[in-house]
């Protein structure tokens, strides 16, 4: 898996070494409440560490540590699986600690991964879910450019009870056209 890396965050692959990291901040309440429930020790944390390599080296699965500047360690991950052979549909997912939100490196790190998926494994669609309930996950998602295409009623079932998600795509053609530089319209005189 390649090193992406933006001004303020770097993405690389996940490492045994993440394991301590992830479990901290991946598995607080705020964090966890709606994404599927994380392993709950540093021992299932190297378990999922070891299940990302062998998925990404049977060309299912690619995931990323987030590290921010100044860190070694993941404080969240990128991932994408593929729904169809060869990636060309993607379900995109991404947890990150909450000392760490609202510090850009999401958007920097989202832009990263969507060009990945797009130009380097072939991806023509991304699909993300997204409880309702998540304002901020949603929120991330819109400023990214991707498209609330619907509801998925009583799709996440977390803690015994059934909850609604939003289903969000990005298509690469969109992505090119949002990715383009924008210039100001030429006078003509």
């Amino acid at each position: 898996l390649p090193t992406l890396a933006g001004q303020a965050v770097t993405l690389r692959e996940l490492r045994a070494a993440d394991a301590p990291s992830l479990l901290a901040l991946l598995t607080t309440e705020e964090v966890s409440r709606f994404i599927s429930p994380p392993p709950t020790t540093v021992e299932g944390f190297e378990r999922f560490i070891a299940w990302t390599h062998h998925e990404r080296a049977a060309g299912r699965y690619v995931c990323f540590a987030i590290v921010p500047r100044g860190l070694d360690t993941a404080v969240g991950i990128f991932q994408v699986r593929s729904l169809e052979p060869g990636f060309c549909i993607g379900e995109w997912g991404f947890a990150m600690g909450s000392p760490f939100w609202g510090s850009g490196i999401f958007v920097e790190g989202a832009r990263l991964v969507v060009d990945f998926a797009f130009s380097s494994i072939g991806a023509r669609r991304l699909e993300a879910r997204s409880a309702v309930a998540n304002g901020r996950g949603n929120g991330a998602l819109r400023k990214i450019g991707a498209v609330q295409e619907g509801i998925l009623r009583r799709s996440f079932l977390r803690d015994g009870v059934y909850h609604d998600q939003a289903l969000w795509g990005i298509l690469a053609e969109d992505w090119a056209l949002q990715r383009m530089p924008q210039h100001p319209a030429s006078a003509t005189n």
